[in-house]
């Protein structure tokens, strides 16, 4: 059973209102804290993000069983972990040992009594994994939305709508993956299929595998022998390294017929953990194949890989190969993420593109943005892009949501589209589209420089926590500018 939020009940506990936030730190981990504590004390925001909360984590279970860890606990760490781009171990720490952060929480005390609650690392990487791209989209939203609010508070225009000038790019966020070779690969694959047999030898009694140490040695020596050469060159290059990939490629035959035979003999096994782990050597053998085809492909027969054929991570096999043309960083492996934020540098929406052009996302974009929007709220005024995103039937169904779409043709123009381009409106808009790189740059500081979750939901997970700290921190330094905090619980 779980909670939205369940204070400490002992007598020395401190109250969320009175956690101190360090208002003279030029540090972003003060502005989440702020960010945080005013949803905490505004009852609609509050409202709002439990009710979405509740629905994802909780759903149709009975509530009743133990208490898991507080909804409101589960929403604070996930966004101070993406906030600080920290891993799971920094974060257990802080947890457990940082004043501010806890009292955020609802878990500290004076400690005249008792210490307070102790987070375990495994719980924190069970909770924080519970939300979907999609939960956290929503929760974005009305953080967004929150901001937007109290800008048009501040700005006295509260019963007007409000004109949002966005702006849209799209930016390569890597994979935590090493930069890939078919040799290294074919050595990623054949470790991962012993270090499944060693596990198997676990619960079976399995003849043959005697000196499995001795098959780590012997072609982890071979797949040194090839990378050296390939790496060094050198008098002779071509013959001295077909003949290494010869002698690598002919153990790890041998040792993918020694797989088959395996396979075959525990196929049919009732125990769970067998299965699990011939399921699992299935696939790194699966690899193993792949791999022990490319190589011979491109280094005996010298064929040159199709890049459909290609894979990049046998741990992270979605990852995609980006060449985005930055000095520095001629390829990075992940995927491509669009951003689309507003004139006051919120996240308003973002998407993880997958293998998918600029100029296939901009329609899209407008139909979400015009959704989100929707009401007497708001107006769509305008949005921006490069371009990279230009496509001339797309640009007029844009006409239709937005007031003004800045979306720059390349090469030769008509004297139609020369007109548009140089209206000062026009221009203005295109000269202030550069400040979305600021906030990209800002963002890859709230964990979306490398994303250190697995697989495909994980990449999207990890990049909703990201965006939602990014804009809690943004809600933050309003909060803290217009001094919206009580005096007393701040410093």
């Amino acid at each position: 059973m779980r909670k939205r939020f369940e204070q400490q009940t002992t007598l020395d506990a401190i109250l969320i209102p009175e956690v101190w936030i360090d208002m003279k730190s030029r540090d972003q981990f003060p502005k989440l804290l702020a960010g945080l504590l005013h949803i905490f004390i505004t009852p609609e925001l509050n409202e709002a993000i439990f009710e979405i909360l509740e629905k994802k984590v909780l759903g149709d279970k009975k509530r009743t069983g133990r208490l898991g860890m507080s909804l409101w606990e589960l929403f604070v760490l996930g966004t101070v972990r993406l906030n600080l781009n920290i891993d799971y171990d920094r974060l257990h720490d802080l947890s457990n040992n940082h004043q501010s952060l806890r009292g955020l929480m609802g878990v500290e005390t004076r400690a005249v009594f008792e210490r307070g609650k102790y987070y375990e690392l495994q719980n924190l990487k069970d909770n924080l994994r519970l939300l979907d791209e999609e939960t956290l989209g929503k929760i974005n939203e009305v953080i967004v939305k929150a901001g937007h609010r109290l800008k048009k508070k501040e700005a006295g225009q509260s019963s007007e709508p409000l004109g949002l000038k966005l702006k849209s790019d799209t930016f390569a966020v890597e994979s935590n993956v090493h930069f890939p070779t078919d040799l290294n690969l074919l050595w990623d694959s054949i470790r991962k299929c012993l270090d499944t047999i060693g596990n198997l030898r676990e619960y079976l009694v399995l003849s043959g595998w005697r000196k499995l140490k001795n098959w780590y040695k012997k072609v982890k020596k071979l797949y040194r022998r090839c990378s050296n050469i390939h790496r060094k060159k050198g008098k002779n290059y071509a013959s001295r390294l077909s003949s290494a990939t010869t002698n690598y490629l002919d153990i790890a035959r041998t040792l993918l017929e020694k797989i088959n035979l395996l396979l075959k003999q525990i196929e049919g096994c009732t125990d769970l953990m067998v299965e699990g782990l011939r399921i699992s050597l299935l696939s790194y053998k699966s690899y193993l194949e792949k791999f022990i085809d490319l190589v011979d492909r491109r280094i005996l027969q010298g064929e040159k890989i199709p890049h459909s054929d290609k894979i990049f991570s046998i741990f992270e096999p979605h990852v995609e190969w980006l060449s985005k043309g930055k000095e520095g960083r001629k390829v990075e492996l992940g995927h491509n993420v669009l951003v689309t934020t507003d004139q006051y540098h919120f996240i308003v929406d973002h998407e993880v593109v997958i293998k998918q052009k600029d100029n296939a996302l901009a329609l899209p974009l407008g139909l979400r943005l015009n959704k989100m929007f929707e009401g007497n709220e708001y107006s769509l005024e305008s949005i921006s892009f490069d371009r990279g995103f230009y496509s001339g039937p797309v640009k007029k169904a844009l006409q239709s949501y937005f007031k003004q779409v800045v979306m720059p043709k390349p090469g030769k123009k008509n004297q139609e589209e020369v007109n548009e381009e140089m209206q000062q409106r026009y221009e203005k808009l295109r000269r202030k589209h550069s400040a979305v790189e600021s906030n990209i740059n800002e963002l890859e500081h709230s964990g979306a420089d490398k994303v250190r979750d697995k697989g495909l939901d994980g990449f999207k997970k990890y990049m909703g926590w990201s965006v939602i700290a990014y804009n809690l921190k943004r809600l933050g330094r309003i909060v803290m500018e217009e001094e919206l905090l009580p005096e007393l619980k701040v410093a």
